[in-house]
């Protein structure tokens, strides 16, 4: 029986299985949200297990809407050489509206709007710092989440609890305390682990939802290239941008070459699954199978 998405996103297509949500992590690549032209092989599995092997570290905090990643456990329609590896069976959630946004090191529009006045999405940093270092402690930054096409809004931790409130009566101030604590718990221990690999998770957005019980749960990917800035810890110095493991090499490019018809030349492209591979291997010290 041919399966129709429900929803396709820049890069996923959501299935709807009933009691259940089956998400596919295709080999599409987005940049400056623009779907480009290119594919790049095994992108999809790497994000959907390295999505599984965070999901797996952090159970202990907070439970997430994975089922499984095997398709023999899924429909038939899943079970081909074509869905393998990149494909996620998950539980049904009420997503929450927002991007839940931790910066652990300032960098990207951080910093930007740090060198115009101290702050980063409205949080008033210590004076003197430079690019890409680490914060003394990592902030909360959540913005709206945009349909397809828009951009996402920074909002400050106040207008979280009021853009909570207009969707769930009562509960956005609990919601919103709750949101933070957990973005910020899942990126200390999982930027530590990280670390101890060998690399430095900048940045990273988490997205949350409601199971039927009203408990929250990890919903979306979880750390993945797609989602965060890692960076390699050695060479690492403050005072310039780092070199990354994820869509930089594809963005760097597309802003060097306008006229470019959002097509890359395929050295780009290897060169960008290679920077997804290697991070794969570092995290979980295994090889994509």
């Amino acid at each position: 029986m041919k399966m129709k998405p429900v929803k396709e996103g820049k890069v996923r297509e959501i299935y709807d299985n009933g009691d259940s949500l089956i998400m596919v992590a295709t080999d599409r690549i987005s940049c400056f949200d623009v779907i480009l032209h290119n594919t790049v092989t095994n992108k999809g599995k790497v994000l959907t297990q390295m999505s599984k092997f965070w999901f797996d570290l952090t159970k202990d905090i907070l439970p997430n809407h994975m089922i499984t990643t095997d398709v023999k456990e899924m429909p038939e329609f899943f079970q081909t050489p074509e869905f393998e590896g990149k494909t996620m069976m998950c539980r049904k959630l009420t997503m929450l509206p927002l991007e839940c946004i931790v910066r652990g090191y300032i960098t990207g529009s951080g910093w930007a709007s740090y060198k115009e006045n101290g702050t980063a999405c409205g949080v008033k940093l210590p004076e003197g710092l430079q690019e890409c270092q680490k914060l003394p402690e990592p902030i909360y930054t959540p913005s709206t989440k945009a349909e397809i096409g828009d951009h996402d809004e920074n909002i400050t931790y106040e207008q979280s609890i009021d853009h909570l409130e207009k969707y769930f009566p009562g509960k956005g101030a609990e919601y919103a305390e709750k949101l933070r604590d957990c973005t910020i718990a899942l990126y200390k221990k999982c930027a530590d682990y990280a670390y101890s690999h060998g690399i430095i998770i900048a940045d990273t957005k988490f997205e949350f939802g409601l199971d039927e019980n009203g408990n929250i749960v990890i919903g979306d990917e979880m750390l993945t290239p797609d989602s965060s800035r890692f960076w390699p810890v050695e060479g690492y110095e403050v005072g310039h941008s780092q070199p990354s493991f994820d869509k930089q090499f594809a963005r760097d490019w597309l802003k060097a070459n306008p006229g470019n018809d959002w097509t890359l030349p395929e050295d780009v492209v290897q060169k960008t699954i290679e920077k997804y591979l290697q991070s794969y291997e570092m995290l979980t010290g295994e090889k994509l199978k």
